[in-house]
């Protein structure tokens, strides 16, 4: 099968197609075809050696979120069939790229995926799993600081994919929702329903204070010149300490697999109730024009890797 390695650590030149074995579905295991892999920050952050719990060794596979066909079953495994349409997430954070989704085919835990109702392609389908998770887990923590319903929440990076999703969760919890947008991507976070959109551009210390801030980008002095003494603030990066005279919670959010809430979401995703958004999709083979298109930036939307 062909597959993308990170051969050395580095910039988007470091990713290589090169042909690999095809996997062996082991005990509570399915391989799955793969037909969509969503290109994440963390993948570029992997490439490079930037990512929590230090570097990886290379060689490796980057890629987390992946969607596509169960082609065969392991030993014992009874849960999806041979040709079941799957969407799921390795937990890259444990795996180190060993299996990564940069990949024609992935031997997969079956715990890592869900069904993907027919309503859902399997391009929108690849950009759930890290994107809505992580904004639904930091979400849960602004929950368990007691924030009331009806308080305001700013949502940093509310076009991108974390961001939009804690927008929408946001409003589902009963906050006031204020976002931030890029310049030129007002129209579609407004879209959303929230309750107000600001630009990249305005000095977020107007916009407060606010009880809670979700810093999706994250954009951390920024954003924490927008909370409310004694509120809360999460982000999904390490961000400089605030001033502990002013009480404010900071809270980091790193993703953490959970099975049932991923079918929850990727429901709502399909039945229309959570909207997700692709800019452009890239052959497989083209992974490190990929890479360089994120680093580049301005997309509205996720960039996902696609193979016939």
């Amino acid at each position: 099968m062909l597959g993308v390695v990170a051969a050395a650590l580095g910039g988007p030149e470091v990713l290589q197609v090169t042909e690999l074995p095809e996997p062996e579905a082991g005990p509570g295991q399915v391989v799955v075809r793969i037909r969509a892999v969503c290109v994440h920050p963390a993948d570029v952050a992997a490439t490079t050696g930037e990512i929590p719990r230090g570097p990886v060794p290379p060689p490796f596979s980057p890629g987390w979120d992946i969607a596509g066909e169960v082609a065969s079953v392991g030993p014992g495994t009874a849960e999806f069939g041979v040709g079941d349409r799957v969407v799921g997430m390795i937990p890259w954070y444990l795996t180190r790229g060993n299996p990564g989704g940069y990949a024609e085919f992935v031997a997969a835990d079956t715990d890592w995926l869900v069904r993907l109702p027919d309503e859902l392609d399997f391009v929108s389908a690849s950009t759930v799993p890290l994107n809505a998770q992580t904004a639904h887990q930091g979400l849960s923590l602004v929950s368990l600081a007691m924030l009331p319903t009806g308080s305001s929440i700013l949502v940093t990076g509310a076009g991108g994919g974390v961001g939009g999703f804690a927008a929408q969760l946001a409003l589902q919890s009963g906050y006031r929702v204020v976002a931030q947008a890029s310049d030129g991507d007002e129209e579609w976070v407004r879209g959303l329903g929230v309750h107000e959109v600001v630009s990249r551009s305005v000095d977020l210390a107007t916009v407060g204070p606010v009880g809670a801030v979700f810093d999706a980008v994250p954009v951390g002095e920024a954003a924490a010149a927008a909370v409310e003494d004694r509120g809360i603030v999460v982000a999904t990066r390490p961000t400089p300490a605030i001033v502990p005279a002013r009480g404010v919670r900071q809270e980091l959010q790193l993703i953490r697999h959970d099975r049932d809430l991923l079918a929850d979401l990727v429901g709502q995703v399909a039945a229309g109730r959570l909207l997700t958004r692709v800019a452009v999709t890239m052959p497989l083979a083209e992974a490190a024009d990929a890479h360089r298109r994120v680093l580049a930036g301005g997309l509205h939307g996720k960039l996902v890797l696609t193979v016939p």
